[in-house]
């Protein structure tokens, strides 16, 4: 074991924290071990030299890691792949006869009135594994009981389910996240040299465009979020919203279809830094904080990825390739996301199937499992979504 003099550290240390002394630069590379992988020497004792060092104390890393993504999983089912979903049309109305009545007119009754029925299919899956092998024989050489064995194969599995979590988390975001790019590119198309900062549509607001043009101002991006003008305009928007998602509608959804969601179908999604700023800015200091309050809401730190520092930039953007159509190839790069309001039907994941299959090698005594994971993604772009953004 190496063991290191700092008296003259902890001298130093003792006249910073009683003020006789400036602040120092401190050489703490002899006091905090930061660990290395294997020994690059075996330890001795400091005695007679010759006695090898023992682990005293093992910890396993053994964190579960929920993660903190809006659920949108539904469902599975054992047979058949097929989502179905299945829609009628709302009829028209038209005269009724029993307050017109003329006399010796034939009123016919036996006309065939057709339903308007369509019904949509999704028919996709996406799927991956995360093989790991496991041996009991070959590690209990490392270990000094059953209980740290058993600690450190529990480590392991628990490795494994959060690497399930980080992706199947990651995948739920890219559903979310394609939902808003077919939003925005049918809301908002942008013709050569056209930017979202000049825009701003029914299902792809652009609070910053609205605001500046309300008050006749030239706020920008980077201010928008510390301004409590903009904030109060942007919560009164988004709480305008949840209301009129409410109503039946063909303004809020793609595929111009009669919706409405009830407050209790309504998912929200925010980003972690306007809801952060509404709380700072709006209800520090207000005494009617329900007047001022966002609607409740999933939050999250990032749409796609935080980058390499978690500026406004990176955490606030997305950028989607989505499906081609014809030879038209549609991508959607856009920043400045602060929330999303959507139908429970408007995107999920679906026909989940999680399993583990296992191999025993005979000859090399050990097992592979195999953690797989299937299920389908889906937007269904005639169910009601909304995006808020600034630029």
């Amino acid at each position: 074991m190496q063991v290191q003099q700092i008296h003259s550290l902890v001298n130093n240390i003792t006249k910073e924290l009683l003020g006789k002394s400036d602040l120092l630069q401190e050489d703490l590379s002899n006091v905090v071990d930061v660990g290395t992988e294997i020994f690059n020497n075996v330890g001795l004792d400091n005695y007679v030299k010759s006695l090898v060092n023992k682990v005293g104390k093992t910890i396993f890393v053994n964190r579960p890691y929920s993660g903190n993504i809006p659920s949108v999983l539904m469902d599975s089912w054992e047979f058949g792949s097929v989502l179905e979903k299945i829609q009628a049309d709302i009829p028209e109305a038209e005269e009724n006869e029993s307050w017109n009545l003329v006399d010796g007119r034939t009123y016919n009754q036996d006309v065939f009135y057709k339903p308007s029925v369509s019904a949509k299919f999704f028919n996709k899956k996406v799927t991956f594994e995360i093989p790991m092998s496991f041996t009991e024989l070959q590690v209990k050489e490392s270990f000094t009981s059953a209980n740290q064995l058993n600690g450190f194969l529990s480590m392991l599995y628990n490795a494994v389910e959060n690497s399930m979590t980080i992706k199947i988390d990651s995948l739920i975001m890219r559903t979310i996240n394609n939902m808003i790019a077919e939003t925005v590119y049918n809301d908002i198309p942008l013709a050569q040299n056209e930017t979202y900062s000049d825009k701003t549509g029914i299902k792809a607001v652009n609070l910053l465009k609205q605001y500046n043009g309300l008050t006749n101002g030239t706020l920008t991006v980077d201010k928008a979020l510390s301004d409590e003008g903009f904030i109060k305009y942007a919560t009164y928007i988004i709480n305008l919203y949840a209301d009129r998602l409410t109503k039946i509608s063909t303004l809020f959804n793609i595929g111009g279809k009669e919706r409405f969601t009830p407050k209790d179908k309504l998912n929200i999604v925010m980003l972690s830094d306007f809801k952060a700023s509404a709380n700072v800015y709006l209800q520090a200091n207000t005494f009617n904080k329900e007047l001022v309050e966002l609607p409740k809401a999933d939050t999250i730190p990032y749409w796609q990825g935080s980058g390499q520092n978690y500026s406004f930039g990176d955490i606030s953007s997305i950028k989607v390739k989505l499906t081609k159509e014809g030879n038209t190839n549609r991508e959607v790069n856009i920043s400045g996301i602060l929330a999303v309001m959507f139908d429970r039907e408007a995107l999920g994941v679906t026909n989940l199937d999680r399993r583990v299959t296992t191999n025993y090698n005979a000859k090399a005594e050990f097992f592979n499992n195999y953690f797989k994971f299937d299920a389908g993604y889906f937007n269904d772009l005639n169910e009601n979504f909304v995006v808020f953004f600034i630029a």
